[in-house]
């Protein structure tokens, strides 16, 4: 890699990289080890857009860390974006962060965004994407490179000279999350001017252990971390430690799992209410800079904008609790997996349910059938058909795993 260019903290890179298992061992892990979404058996309408949403804009913004850069407090997210006039919605009403990724939409989200923003003043608003391509992740073994190449082409699909954040996407173990050949990426890129801000996204397994590392080694200016309504029981102290630290912190996830719409017990109130409270909880938090929540239509900009710059009531609280009452025997937890060691087939029962979730849940059927597609016939849910499911006893929240499983089969693969 040549001669070793100094960190901000005077440490050298090979000295923070190389420290990764050592900061590692001394992390404590709370609550289960392995994460998924939620899934549903059917797809139902979303509320109906109320009057006195019309026209919500941001109300609120919050410093993101040591960027400097005040963050809309909901902000845009582009997982299922494939037109671009959202996007200009969203920057008229006052939205400055944009959230994208190469895997977004085969690289139509990129393009999205970047057609969106375009005639805006490019210093007021604050562009993320991925270490990516349209294809999928990079490999922790990338060559610096492949990775710079792949970030220089979200460039020219977004249309910008620099991205003010890159995430290194996905992170499920401490060894991607600290990768030399990305970090040194990074640097050069960053040395080019055409990246300013490192982060780290994760909503997957052993989320806790890596954020905490993540915070801990000084490296990112930024966290994107999965954060609901009761879950993740430790993450408000990360946060904190993220706060202390100048570090940025960027809420997703945040609708767990989204039933809201398909529960025939919430009143049409409730689901109205629904995502507003949940994103006023996370809000409620002074500690988060601000959230990311996927928008594709522009009925969701008066949705979610309602909730920006609001207090969380004990309204909203309310009805929260009923919610997780109510999905409490269907959800599955994001970072349990206490059923997964059980799969005599090593069935990634993580990766498949949320696979579900996005084609149930979201409307993206093709992606979820396409990742599901690059699944290895050896640890496909069909295996399933005739085991004896100790997976289903293995889960401490009586979730029928196994029938759930043989589902996303066919849903997705046309089998089981």
């Amino acid at each position: 890699m040549g001669k070793e260019r100094p960190l901000r903290t005077g440490l050298t890179r090979r000295k923070v990289i190389t420290s990764a298992g050592a900061l590692a061992g001394g992390l404590a892990l709370s609550g289960c080890k392995y994460g998924t979404q939620a899934f549903l058996a059917s797809k139902v309408p979303p509320p109906p857009p109320q009057p006195e949403w019309a026209g919500a804009r941001v109300r609120g913004f919050r410093r993101l860390g040591r960027t400097g850069f005040q963050m809309s407090d909901i902000s845009f997210g582009s997982a299922n974006l494939e037109e671009p006039e959202v996007v200009r919605a969203a920057v008229a009403r006052g939205i400055r962060y944009f959230d994208t990724s190469p895997d977004y939409s085969n690289a139509k989200s990129e393009r999205a965004i970047g057609e969106g923003i375009r005639g805006a003043p490019r210093d007021q608003l604050f562009v993320a994407s991925k270490f990516c391509t349209p294809n999928g992740h990079l490999p922790n073994e990338v060559s610096v490179e492949h990775a710079i190449r792949a970030v220089e082409d979200s460039l020219r699909r977004i249309g910008t000279d620099h991205l003010d954040l890159i995430h290194i996407h996905a992170v499920n173990t401490i060894d991607r999350l600290m990768a030399p050949n990305i970090h040194e990426a990074f640097d050069r890129l960053k040395e080019a001017g055409k990246v300013r801000f490192l982060g780290v996204s994760s909503h997957t397994p052993d989320l806790e252990r890596v954020m905490r590392h993540a915070v801990a080694s000084d490296r990112f200016d930024v966290i994107m971390v999965a954060y609901n309504y009761q879950h993740w029981p430790s993450i408000g102290e990360i946060f904190h430690d993220a706060h202390q630290r100048d570090v940025g912190v960027v809420a997703m996830k945040t609708l767990k799992g989204a039933y809201h719409a398909k529960l025939d017990d919430f009143t049409a109130t409730e689901k109205e209410s629904f995502a507003q409270a949940a994103l006023k909880w996370v809000l409620s938090n002074q500690d988060v800079s601000g959230l990311v929540v996927s928008i594709e239509r522009p009925e969701q900009l008066d949705e979610y904008l309602m909730a920006s710059g609001q207090p969380f009531e004990p309204a909203d609280q309310a009805l929260l609790e009923r919610y997780d009452a109510r999905v409490s025997g269907i959800y599955c937890r994001p970072g349990c997996g206490a059923c997964l060691e059980s799969c005599p087939n090593d069935v990634p029962v993580d990766d498949v349910l949320r696979w579900r979730m996005y084609s149930e849940n979201y409307g993206r059927h093709a992606e979820a059938s396409g990742r599901y597609a690059t699944l290895d016939p050896a640890r496909s849910p069909e295996r399933c058909v005739g085991c004896a499911a100790p997976c289903v006893s293995a889960c401490p929240f009586d979730l029928p795993v196994q029938s759930r499983l043989l589902g996303a089969a066919r849903l997705l693969g046309g089998g089981a």
